[in-house]
């Protein structure tokens, strides 16, 4: 299971990075053209639209993957463990939910709906653009499922207080080491 999470992450990874990278490099092409060439590019600005709906989708499927989105763990965190556990799993189904019928289904859907319509400047169906929906959505349905299995093995852990936890106790420590050593260096100097 964790070999195929780690394949997801990866592949997505490089697919967000990448789409970035290319978004930088044609928007510093956009920049140059239109400043120092005095001739705008449309088809590069496009292009980088379409890159930043897809950089966003990978990004919010990453996210998934990482069980990185944003809680609010107060009223969670006074639940039983058992009770807990069940919680996390009914959003992990409510977000199977979703994603099957919102991100699969209507994606695919508005795809197949806009592969008639032609982008001005690249000359490229729009529903080519519109396949990263369904994509991130198998890929979400998958991190649902994983998330499912190691929230109910045990594999996954819901203590997101005893992560803060420990978070701000590295920086309190780090701190007292700061604050220690700029004490010694003052005596010694």
């Amino acid at each position: 299971m964790e070999k195929l999470r780690k394949a997801l992450n990866g592949v997505l990874n490089v697919l967000a990075g990448g789409s970035m990278a290319v978004m930088a490099i044609l928007t510093t092409y956009q920049v140059v053209a239109r400043y120092i060439f005095n001739s705008p590019s449309t088809w590069s600005e496009e292009l980088v639209g379409y890159l930043f709906g897809w950089s966003t989708m990978l990004g919010a499927t990453i996210v998934s993957g990482e069980r990185g989105h944003m809680n609010i763990p107060i009223l969670v965190d006074h639940f039983q463990p058992g009770m807990r556990k069940a919680f996390h799993i009914l959003w992990e189904v409510v977000a199977f939910v979703f994603s099957a019928t919102i991100l699969v289904f209507g994606g695919w859907q508005v795809s197949n709906l806009a592969m008639g319509q032609q982008t001005s400047s690249l000359g490229v169906a729009v529903g080519v653009f519109y396949w990263v929906m369904p994509l991130c959505g198998v890929v979400i349905l998958l991190y649902s499922v994983l998330n499912i299995i190691g929230i109910a093995n045990g594999t996954i852990s819901l203590d997101v207080s005893d992560e803060a936890t420990e978070a701000v106790a590295k920086v309190e420590a780090e701190k007292a080491a700061t604050a220690a050593n700029a004490a010694n260096a003052k005596k010694e100097g």
